[in-house]
């Protein structure tokens, strides 16, 4: 009677083991996903920035280039499709982040064009607001690089976790998928054309 209970109690304990490591492993994968969600959230922080920033920037400059009108025009529709492009981050798809991120490249595109066309008037480049604008606006550049660089850190962490074993299988049961990455612009890889 002694060694069948010493028996009942040592498979209850062992079964107690496992399933409390298999709950800590999955409450681990929870963190990650939480954690990469929390850094898109982060992501869309600083491209909020820089959406807030471009009204402003805009007017200062229609003060001073109001012939330039079809080059703010398409800064101000890109603004608008990009602010317009939302992504869920609890089921986020590869193709949504591609569009994201497709959307965010034409206003950057539309954005590099307009400061081309600041270049025609000294008067404006020496105004103050408008340097402190463009100030602030290349620091936004340069924490949405960051915040992508960190989020893609976080997918991959995550990814990591639930592709390996024994989080592949903790991860079906809860029904985690991978996350998607940000990738370079295209045609990132080539060399720009400079000509004199």
């Amino acid at each position: 009677m002694k060694k069948s209970l010493i028996a009942i109690i040592a498979v209850a304990v062992f079964i107690f083991i496992v399933v409390s490591w298999g709950v800590g492993k999955t409450n681990k994968l929870k963190v990650a996903d939480e954690a990469v969600s929390a850094q898109w959230a982060q992501v869309e922080n600083v491209y909020q920035r820089r959406m807030d920033l471009i009204p402003n920037l805009v007017n200062t400059v229609k003060g001073y280039a109001a012939h330039e009108q079809e080059t703010l025009t398409a800064v101000v529709e890109a603004r608008a499709k990009a602010t317009s492009t939302n992504i869920n981050a609890d089921n986020m798809s590869a193709s949504q982040l591609a569009q994201f991120q497709q959307s965010q490249e034409a206003l950057s595109s539309a954005l590099s064009r307009l400061m081309v066309v600041v270049e025609k008037y000294p008067d404006l480049k020496a105004n103050q607001n408008f340097l402190e604008l463009q100030a602030q606006l290349e620091g936004t550049e340069n924490r949405i690089a960051t915040e992508r660089r960190r989020f893609n850190q976080a997918a991959q962490n995550f990814n990591t976790s639930i592709r390996t074993f024994p989080g592949s299988f903790f991860a079906n049961m809860a029904g985690l998928e991978k996350r998607p990455y940000f990738s370079a612009q295209e045609g990132a890889s080539q060399a720009p054309e400079v000509k004199f």
